[in-house]
């Protein structure tokens, strides 16, 4: 894994030089929320994870977009609600809120609410359009396709390969309209494993 600051500094080293660029960032911009997006299965999650571990004072509130997302095709308005529903309330020191995803029943599982007062981390793909209207430090995690669709695949056990496609046609027209890693404060890049 390698990361670099909109600079151009780049560390080629394991996860942990990525997570302490991205605590730096953060110190240094003072912002209350943190967006890690990237295509599926590029790292994003494991990046989110080990950015709570090594969060120093109170742990960030984290929510994944794996939970928000209202069905297969819903990368672009889970981004849309969460930027309107939580991220912006969350920003003003209000309480936000979000609607977490039943995958097996194809429903609203709840409504979940946010911790005023605590850092937000948004991780998943379409993080960028949840952070929109707030200032926020912005996370490009990347892999190769090669990487990225063996290890989704993996992950899920079988339940994401039929939806792959569908996914990737979602991702693609989201990075043609948004362009998302040209607004990144840190890209990660992780190597071919």
């Amino acid at each position: 894994m390698s990361a670099s600051d909109p600079g151009g500094a780049t560390v080629s080293a394991p996860a942990a030089s990525a997570v302490r660029l991205v605590l730096d960032r953060c110190r240094a911009a003072g912002a209350p929320v943190v967006a890690i997006d990237g295509p599926s299965g590029s790292g994003k999650s494991t990046l989110a994870d080990a950015l709570v571990r090594a969060w120093p004072g109170p742990a960030p509130e984290l929510v994944r977009l794996d939970d928000v997302y209202p069905g297969w095709n819903g990368l672009e308005p889970a981004g849309a609600a969460l930027a309107h529903e939580l991220v912006a309330r969350h920003a003003r020191g209000a309480v936000g809120q979000w609607r977490r995803w039943d995958w097996a029943g194809d429903r609203v599982a709840s409504i979940e609410r946010s911790t005023p007062g605590r850092v937000l981390i948004v991780e998943g793909c379409g993080a960028f359009a949840a952070a929109a209207p707030i200032e926020a430090v912005t996370v490009w995690v990347e892999a190769s396709p090669r990487v990225r669709k063996r290890r989704a695949l993996e992950r899920d056990a079988g339940a994401f390969d039929p939806y792959w496609d569908l996914w990737e046609r979602q991702w693609r027209r989201y990075v043609a309209r948004t362009q998302p890693a040209r607004r990144a404060d840190v890209r990660v890049r992780v190597a071919d494993a």
